[in-house]
């Protein structure tokens, strides 16, 4: 095990951390809010010195890492940060336990949105900015995730190769800094076009910062109780709707507008609108008296594993909004769930081996979604083994939960969306659930279980199977 080529990334992952401290220290002196102030102090001094002392332990060592020193890499950047982040919480006047500090933490940092906070309106300015800010740092740090590490032709269970083609001179273990620059750029651009365009529609600043932080990472951190208390016009709503879109989508979708690349090479960012455009309608049909614009933004919501609601559906479409969540967006997205590629790769399989005993001497076409890269063992195997971990980790989840004293259907549907890091609201009836009275064990089992939901379960298999091959 490369120790030394680990610590060193692990050490780039603190700075994010102590710039975000920075920043609500100035804010803080700024707007004359002392009141956790000097927790930021703290954060960004343990932030900024572990960074530098792993720095200097990985300083002479060896900087490429392996695929499975990768993955270990990821979960020991999940777990830092997460207590990097927990120390505002931890240290606020508002007696946040360890284990809570962590959940918030680990909540914000996975975007998924989950809280044990009863009244997020009355809490300090600063630590409400602090909780949307660590949703797009989780956001930021998954997108590089999903570049650097699993833009990996040995191992392509996360099949970034099919919708991910970087340009011939590029080369992803050199040139991290270019790739790193380049997904800064564009997911700041979609943040700061959100906050403008929340801020024109007349939310006020302080709210329009929060939500774009929020929405840009398919998070669910809102800066009040209620989205209700934010959005009030439809024109708020469209821009709300058109942002979760945008998140659900290949982050490098917008970098083709402006760039080389064509838009045609986004076969799965048209299927997802196409899913958003036919499930709408579809819901519109079905659901009586909810307008057609409050159906997309659910649809949108859940989609794009955001979760974030304004209006109750009727009960028996609880489940349908759940099995949005289960889609998810565009493989290289902030969106968590299965993915709607993997789907469509079971589906088409299927639908050929049909035509092959109906047909068998048929030419079919194996192009996925009309692109050069054709249906193969390998692709389909990754897939259905994703489905199959997926439920796997349904179960598991769901019967902690339940032996930690909820009913079997609440159980089930805490258990979907926090492997899809969405967050409980209204559209899954699940809104009602106080995590703040939660076990100890359930909640370190969420916290565990948002992080798999990530990177998903098949990860941590790998490593299993990688210690023991060692052994």
């Amino acid at each position: 095990m490369n120790f030394k080529g680990i610590s060193f990334y692990l050490g780039l992952s603190c700075y994010p951390i102590t710039f975000l401290s920075f920043f609500n220290i100035l804010y803080s002196s700024y707007s004359d809010h002392y009141l956790n102030l000097d927790s930021y102090i703290l954060t960004l001094f343990i932030s900024f010195l572990i960074g530098i002392a792993l720095y200097i332990f990985s300083k002479e060592g060896e900087k490429n890492i392996e695929f499975f020193e990768k993955l270990v890499l990821i979960f020991l950047v999940y777990l830092l940060v997460s207590l990097l982040i927990s120390i505002p919480y931890y240290f606020s006047s508002y007696q946040f336990s360890f284990i809570d500090s962590l959940f918030e933490a680990m909540s914000g940092l996975t975007t998924t949105g989950f809280t044990v906070l009863y009244n997020v309106k009355f809490l300090d300015p600063t630590l409400i900015i602090w909780r949307s800010s660590s949703h797009w740092i989780g956001g930021f740090l998954f997108l590089i995730f999903l570049i650097l590490i699993f833009s990996n032709f040995k191992k392509e269970y996360k099949l970034t190769h099919l919708i991910y083609n970087p340009d011939k001179s590029t080369n992803l273990f050199k040139d991290t800094k270019k790739i790193i620059i380049k997904v800064f750029f564009i997911y700041s651009f979609l943040t700061a076009l959100i906050f403008i365009f929340f801020a024109l529609s007349g939310i006020r600043l302080f709210n329009s910062f929060n939500l774009a932080m929020t929405i840009s990472s398919t998070g669910a951190f809102l800066p009040t109780n209620e989205l209700s208390e934010i959005i009030k016009y439809p024109s708020q709503k469209i821009i709300l709707t058109i942002g979760l879109i945008f998140s659900a989508l290949n982050v490098y979708f917008f970098y083709s507008l402006f760039g080389n690349n064509t838009i045609k090479k986004h076969y799965e960012d048209v299927l997802i609108l196409l899913a958003v455009i036919f499930f709408s309608l579809l819901l519109f049909f079905l659901i009586q008296k909810i307008s057609f614009l409050n159906i997309l933004f659910a649809v949108a919501s859940s989609l794009s594993n955001s979760g974030l609601a304004t209006f109750a559906p009727p009960e028996n479409f609880y489940l349908f909004f759940i099995f949005l969540t289960i889609i998810g967006g565009s493989i290289i997205s902030n969106s968590s769930g299965i993915k709607i590629l993997r789907l469509y790769i079971l589906f088409k399989s299927t639908v050929l081996e049909i035509f092959k005993l109906v047909s068998p001497n048929t030419i079919n076409d194996q192009r996925i979604l009309k692109t050069e890269h054709k249906i193969n063992n390998e692709n389909l195997n990754s897939s259905f083994f994703i489905f199959i971990c997926f439920f796997i980790s349904v179960f598991i989840l769901s019967s902690v939960l339940t032996a930690g004293g909820l009913n079997f259907e609440k159980s089930f549907k805490l258990s979907v969306l926090t492997i899809t890091n969405t967050v409980n609201s209204s559209l899954f009836g699940l809104k009602d659930i106080n995590f703040f009275n939660l076990l100890t064990s359930s909640k370190i089992f969420i916290i565990l279980f948002m992080v798999i939901g990530k990177i998903e379960l098949i990860s941590l298999f790998l490593i299993i199977k990688k210690i023991f091959s060692r052994k």
